[in-house]
């Protein structure tokens, strides 16, 4: 009996979508009117040694029975086993005036995901990489001009005196504490500086040349 002509237009999408998502992923074609030989296409099929002409699985069989392609394009995400083997693996439904026609299916190896899992554990475990619970932290989204005034106003702080009652030498010693962090080389660094310390600009000028 040949196959359903309707399948066709979908068989280029079995080697399409195994080329995307990669060795990991079986990818098939089934034509439902051959149960016993229904898939039409396959790549990757050593995952489970199925072939072109292999026949449908009991969960095939189940979605005829049950008529889930009545009320839903797809499943997706379902357990599958195989030879000892565990796959991830959604169903798509090819339907044709209502009526099911066949079934694009991608079955996903998990052992290669759940071997890459441990061996990443191990690695942190072996390397001391578990979770951090110090309180050092990243702040990895805040705007430039943010960090800089956060930056210029923290060693402000530090000094524990007002910048109104700091005297010269103190003024110096924050802004080489800012240039040994780098903070000058930072875009509108002696702007925010000057202001924060309550002197000019050139005055800034003045101390980052002499430091250097």
């Amino acid at each position: 009996m040949p196959n359903n002509p309707l399948l066709d237009p979908y068989k280029p999408l079995v080697p399409f979508l195994a080329e995307i998502l990669g060795d990991s992923c079986e990818v098939l074609l089934h034509d439902v009117s051959q149960p016993k030989h229904s898939v039409i296409a396959i790549a990757n099929g050593f995952h489970t040694g199925r072939v072109v002409g292999s026949p449908f699985t009991e969960l095939a069989v189940k979605i005829m029975n049950e008529k889930q392609f009545r009320t839903a394009d797809y499943i997706a995400n379902y357990s599958g086993k195989t030879k000892g083997k565990n796959f991830l693996s959604s169903s798509f439904f090819i339907k044709h005036k209502g009526k099911l026609i066949g079934l694009l299916c991608i079955n996903k190896d998990m052992d290669g995901m759940v071997a890459l899992d441990n061996a990443v554990a191990l690695l942190k475990k072996h390397y001391n990489l578990e979770e951090a619970d110090n309180e050092m932290q990243e702040i990895l989204d805040v705007p430039i001009a943010s960090l800089l005034h956060k930056m210029v106003a923290d060693e402000i702080k530090a000094t524990g005196i007002q910048p109104a009652r700091m005297t010269s030498e103190e003024k110096a010693k924050v802004i080489q504490n800012l240039m040994n962090a780098g903070v000058h080389n930072m875009k509108g660094a002696v702007i925010e500086i000057a202001k924060e310390l309550q002197i000019s600009e050139p005055t800034v000028y003045r101390y980052i040349k002499k430091n250097k």
